[in-house]
């Protein structure tokens, strides 16, 4: 699509699109604290998985000890497993107010031997090792258990039965001192991260601070200042967008200057008729035979539709070239349609002069994206000039087709435009001398200027049937669904 076309993007002033960042400076703040603020409670699980294994390593030991001391008082007597406490079993596991302390030695079978039952049993494992001892979390009257077990033979013979030994606390002191670390870890991060937050803000504040020197510089300039700013003034990263900013400003003053220009031949090419319709019409006022001011008339209404045309082709090339215009949302145009309907409009005027004037169709439909108005105005001003500048008995063959792109051409039987001349009849007010028509050196500038804004390129070429001039239009190639193809036709409209 033309996006020099496009009205429907165009948002009013003062309203934002959904998604669009209202403020640079919130946006980089935003991405900055946003992953501060998800890896925070990471890091809390994180400092709590690692607290929990500082904490675990000291009692793991001291269980493990517990657990091989319950370990050597297991004896064997008179084929029978019998433990020996030298002193009450919670003093010899050392027992606090803190946590509570299981113990239990069992038989291969599961069946308790000494100790709590509390404490869950567990299959011995495929070997044993010497005096290895396992961890296992367990609970215990709706309570967490850390467990320390060891499996050990009843006598030294590699097939004797199984005897298990397990000590199992609770979990308050590790817990305690769980909660300490993640504590001390913490703590300092409540002071750390507004701090982080406070420097953050004030290291954009001072990093954005040469765009609001570039936005004071820019208020301060003068309405007709299109002067471009210097970007070695400027940090790095905001160069590039400052050499599109002049860029666009150029553009601006090289538009400026054209409305100008436009304006000033414009105010000339008016003055020549209004000049002549004003002695005309004085010199009507003078006259008292019927038939002279009869003449007169006829010539002031002549002039008339003369400086009314010129003042259609200066409208018709303002609207090509003004912003709005380009504006206009744009959509699919058949312009073999649209030829047809121009060949019949000015019918009439090639009748009068003598010309023939037909339409040749490629059957197919041509199909652009485009603004019809302003297509029907480029397709007009080329039908209009050939018949305006073919002789009269002459023919005129407006026709559309495929090669590879959509292509319009007008195909005229005239005197022919000299090869030097075939690129300067597009400027402005131009006219090539000796034509003998009356014209106002604008209608091939405003199709080229339609052409441009459709990103089609406009040529003109001698007629290769003979005399005359082929002034074609090549559309880009379009992605638009054309119908089924049919014979072409050519439709004789005089």
């Amino acid at each position: 699509m033309l996006s020099r076309l496009r009205k429907a993007d165009r948002k009013p002033s003062g309203q934002r699109a959904p998604g669009q960042p209202n403020s640079l400076f919130g946006e980089i703040l935003d991405w900055l604290l946003a992953p501060l603020l998800f890896l925070w409670p990471i890091s809390i699980i994180v400092t709590h998985n690692v607290a929990d294994n500082i904490a675990n390593q000291p009692y793991d030991r001291a269980l493990a000890d517990s657990a091989r001391a319950l370990a050597r008082l297991v004896k064997v007597e008179d084929g029978k497993v019998v433990v020996h406490f030298p002193a009450p079993p919670r003093a010899l596991f050392r027992a606090d107010q803190d946590d509570t302390v299981y113990y239990q030695v069992a038989d291969q079978g599961g069946e308790t031997i000494t100790g709590d039952r509390e404490i869950p049993w567990v299959a011995p494992p495929a070997s044993v090792l010497g005096e290895e001892v396992r961890y296992r979390d367990e609970v215990i009257h709706g309570e967490e258990v850390r467990v320390a077990y060891q499996f050990l033979r009843a006598w030294p013979e590699p097939a004797s039965p199984l005897v298990l030994v397990q000590v199992a606390e609770t979990r308050n002191k590790r817990s305690d001192l769980a909660s300490r670390v993640v504590t001390g870890v913490l703590l300092p991060q409540f002071a750390i991260i507004p701090l982080a937050v406070v420097l953050v803000w004030v290291g954009l504040t001072r990093g954005i601070a040469p765009l609001n020197r570039l936005q004071s510089l820019i208020r301060r300039r003068r309405p007709t200042d299109l002067s471009p700013i210097v970007p070695a003034s400027v940090p790095e990263e905001v160069r590039p967008l400052i050499i599109a900013f002049n860029d666009m400003m150029a553009r601006l003053e090289e538009n400026l200057q054209a409305q100008q220009r436009f304006i000033a031949d414009a105010a000339h090419q008016m003055r020549t008729p209004l000049t002549g319709l004003r002695m005309q019409t004085e010199l009507a006022l003078l006259e008292s035979d019927p038939e002279q001011l009869r003449n007169s008339l006829t010539q002031i209404a002549d002039s008339t539709e003369r400086a009314g045309h010129l003042i259609n082709q200066l409208l018709s090339l303002a609207r090509a070239e003004a912003s709005f215009e380009k504006l206009y949302a744009v959509e699919p145009v058949d312009v073999e349609a649209m030829v047809r309907e121009v060949g019949q409009d000015l019918f009439p005027r090639a009748l009068a002069k003598g010309i023939d004037l037909g339409v040749e169709s490629s059957g197919q439909g041509m199909l652009v994206e485009g603004n019809p108005v302003l297509l029907r105005e480029m397709v007009k001003n080329l039908m209009d000039n050939a018949i305006k500048y073919t002789p009269r008995g002459g023919s005129v063959t407006a026709r559309t087709r495929h090669a590879g792109a959509p292509i319009f051409e007008v195909e005229d039987t005239g005197e022919g435009i000299p090869e030097a001349d075939r690129e300067r009849v597009f400027e402005r007010f131009y006219r090539v001398l000796g034509s003998g028509a009356d014209g106002s050196g604008l209608g091939l500038p405003i199709v080229r200027e339609i052409a441009e804004l459709h990103r089609a390129t406009v040529s003109l070429s001698p007629n290769p049937a003979g005399q005359g001039t082929v002034a074609q239009v090549v559309f880009p190639r379009s992605q638009l669904q054309l119908p089924p193809p049919v014979h072409g036709d050519y439709y004789p409209l005089g």
